[in-house]
């Protein structure tokens, strides 16, 4: 498993970055715009262990080598509203294919649902397309990261409403959300 494209794109993402965002609630036709600020930093081998026992994981193999961070972030929407959060985060590569390599994104606190929470990630190797996909309680989030260069991300989030049966088709969307965000000097 060549890992190298994989943690090249990680380590464009360390530092400060700015990121505009337009969220379109599309279950009560509302656009909100917001603005966050956010440092990605790297975390050692014993948060990373701290992640994985946090989620009942088990063990995994050259913990070291994983691409593990600590996720700090400020938002602020138009209508003044602000949220802070921090969390850490591994990801743990278990297949790789043709062009891309996937496996699981483990994270100490889950955004829409406060406890550690393991999701799925798919990276191209040749778009630099991150897609993690979290399968929440109500909804199940679709988050993409694409590194144009490494100071430009375009983001892409969509929510859809879980489906009643695990594995169904995702139909309905709740949110859609565009962003841009630039890696800061």
């Amino acid at each position: 498993m060549d890992l190298q494209t994989f943690h090249n794109f990680f380590d464009c993402c360390v530092g400060q970055w700015i990121s505009e965002r337009t969220y379109h609630y599309l279950s009560h036709q509302e656009i909100e715009r917001s603005r966050t600020e956010f440092t990605v930093a790297p975390i050692t081998p014993d948060l990373k262990q701290k992640v994985l026992d946090d989620n009942q994981y088990g063990d995994v193999d050259h913990i070291d080598t994983l691409p593990g961070f600590r996720l700090g972030f400020h938002t602020v929407s138009e209508k003044g509203e602000e949220v802070s959060q921090e969390l850490r985060l591994l990801f743990v590569p278990k297949l790789d294919g043709d062009g891309w390599l996937e496996g699981d994104y483990l994270r100490d606190r889950a955004y829409e649902e406060d406890r550690p929470i393991i999701s799925h990630f798919r990276y191209g190797l040749s778009d630099r397309e991150l897609l993690m996909t979290t399968r929440y309680t109500k909804v199940i989030s679709v988050d993409s990261i694409t590194l144009v260069n490494p100071d430009l991300r375009i983001r892409r989030i969509l929510n859809y409403q879980r489906p009643p049966v695990d594995h169904a088709p995702l139909e309905t969307v709740l949110l859609a959300g565009f962003g841009v965000e630039q890696k800061q000097p």
